[in-house]
């Protein structure tokens, strides 16, 4: 009952947080929608299938954001330019890269931050496994396997009492 309550306090008040209008109507349609999902989240029996807790150190994962949304700059800049040249600079190309974050949730986070810079995509991903990454030119595959964002997750998962085995 507790982690029911939880969730419906924390609905509500990212509900009034989010919408910032405090209109009756408006306030009764956001509590059916609130407890609609709340009835769901019970129905589906969400709260008891909760995945692992998510620890990582805060002040590093503000500085890991502000690098990734450097690195999308840079990518999106990169790719415009190969896209508006002349010669069309492109090589499109397939390569495995391997997942080195110590944790699954960090794989996760490495695999979606390739995807969100322009120009590379993760195609397949298995936690413990290798990467299978499309780049728009090879180029960006080469930056990757530096390791430089892969270091940058790693600075963001937990220090671990021990690594997990892969």
């Amino acid at each position: 009952m507790m982690l029911i309550s939880r969730l419906f306090v924390t609905l509500v008040c990212l509900w009034l947080l989010l919408s910032g209008l405090f209109k009756t109507q408006l306030l009764i349609l956001g509590a059916m929608s609130v407890l609609l999902v709340v009835w769901l989240a019970v129905r589906m029996r969400v709260l008891e299938h909760r995945g692992q807790p998510i620890y990582f150190r805060f002040l590093h994962i503000l500085n890991y954001w502000g690098w990734l949304l450097g690195q999308i700059f840079l990518s999106n800049m990169d790719v415009t330019r190969r896209v508006w040249s002349r010669e069309l600079d492109i090589k499109p190309t397939l390569r495995r890269v391997t997942a080195t974050p110590d944790t699954d949730m960090g794989r996760v986070i490495y695999a979606n931050s390739i995807t969100l810079t322009p120009g590379t995509t993760a195609i397949n991903f298995t936690p413990g496994d290798d990467i299978l990454v499309h780049a728009l030119h090879e180029d960006s595959l080469v930056e990757l396997e530096g390791g430089a964002m892969a270091a940058h997750v790693r600075a963001v998962e937990p220090y671990l009492h021990f690594r997990q085995e892969r």
